[in-house]
């Protein structure tokens, strides 16, 4: 089965549950090994690399979200090609589209990691989000993120194209295509720079590490639309910046009214206590009136009923002296 085997095996395991990989990685490779006409299949299989937890996040998204990541590709085709025109009410426009494009990739990045049994930090969720971004950057970090393979999490700065050595794997399969499909006749001039899946043997792939850079039709862009780009992301910094600015505000609105109430709930539950030992006071003085209470009314009865005794008794001597002659 060769290169097609192995992208078959890593399409499988980047596609499981983050804890499950080591354990099905193994299993792989067994099952590669004892297959004798796998060649060198069970080798490649136990090096493909376990990835990162953003990484992993990401794949999910390849597997089960598929349309959010070809929707930050296109994404990325727009403003580039308004990059090229300098076109700046485009990119501030694009821009804002991102923002929000953004911030519901995280969020179904969040909820199809924890249906995978594993939730994400916020650390990890901006490692997510800055990683979803480089695919609005460059056109193959958003092949390498569609690949499903993604070893690492991403970055880019608005100005370079994406660094991607190490980032994917079996990167010789990754086709690092603009988002629209390839047109009839473009296929030579993808092979002719590299780009097509499945060309060579696995070996000169390897020995190739291709950039998985895309295959732009334009020039890079200027002085000016690198000053546009820049004008974005510091408008993205600035709203990330204002979001945390207001929910650390926030928070620190519900840390003064937890101390608050935590200290209003102190001071009643000491109030209580020492409600409760006067109580357990009054309850102990009360149970000696008791216990002496009844003592007493045990001798009352005691005397009441020797009283009663004697009185029989003088009762009976009367009638005797009554019934005798004088």
């Amino acid at each position: 089965m060769g290169e097609q085997g192995l992208a078959d095996v890593a399409a499988r395991l980047y596609a499981l549950p983050f804890d499950d990989f080591v354990a099905a990685r193994t299993a792989a490779a067994k099952d590669a090994a004892a297959a004798k006409e796998q060649g060198t299949l069970a080798a490649e299989v136990r090096s493909l690399p376990k990835p990162s937890v953003a990484a992993w996040a990401v794949n999910m998204l390849a597997a089960r979200r598929p349309g959010i990541l070809r929707e930050l590709a296109g994404l990325g085709t727009a403003m580039r090609a308004a990059q090229s025109s300098l076109d700046a009410a485009e990119l501030r426009r694009l821009g804002h589209v991102r923002r929000q494009l953004l911030g519901s990739a995280v969020k179904a990045a969040r909820e199809v990691a924890e249906q995978q049994g594993r939730k994400i930090s916020g650390a990890i969720a901006a490692e997510v989000e800055a990683t979803l971004r480089a695919a609005t950057a460059d056109a193959g970090a958003a092949a390498a993120m569609q690949s499903g393979r993604l070893l690492r999490g991403l970055s880019a700065d608005g100005v370079d194209v994406v660094d991607l050595s190490g980032a994917v794997a079996l990167p010789g399969l990754v086709i690092a295509a603009e988002a629209e499909p390839v047109r009839p006749g473009s296929a030579g001039k993808a092979a002719r720079t590299g780009t097509v899946a499945g060309s060579g043997t696995a070996a000169e792939k390897a020995a190739e590490q291709p950039r998985l850079r895309a295959v732009r039709q334009e020039p890079r862009p200027s002085t000016p639309s690198v000053l546009e780009r820049a004008r974005t992301l510091l408008k993205d910094a600035e709203d990330a910046a204002a979001a945390a600015a207001q929910e650390s505000r926030q928070q620190e609105e519900e840390l003064a009214g937890s101390m608050a109430l935590a200290t209003e709930l102190a001071d009643a539950v000491r109030t209580l206590r020492e409600q409760l030992a006067e109580r357990e006071q009054e309850l102990k003085a009360a149970r000696k009136r008791r216990e002496l209470a009844a003592a007493r009314a045990q001798q009352a009865a005691r005397a009441a009923a020797k009283a009663r005794r004697t009185e029989d008794l003088a009762r009976e001597r009367v009638l005797r002296l009554g019934d005798t002659p004088r």
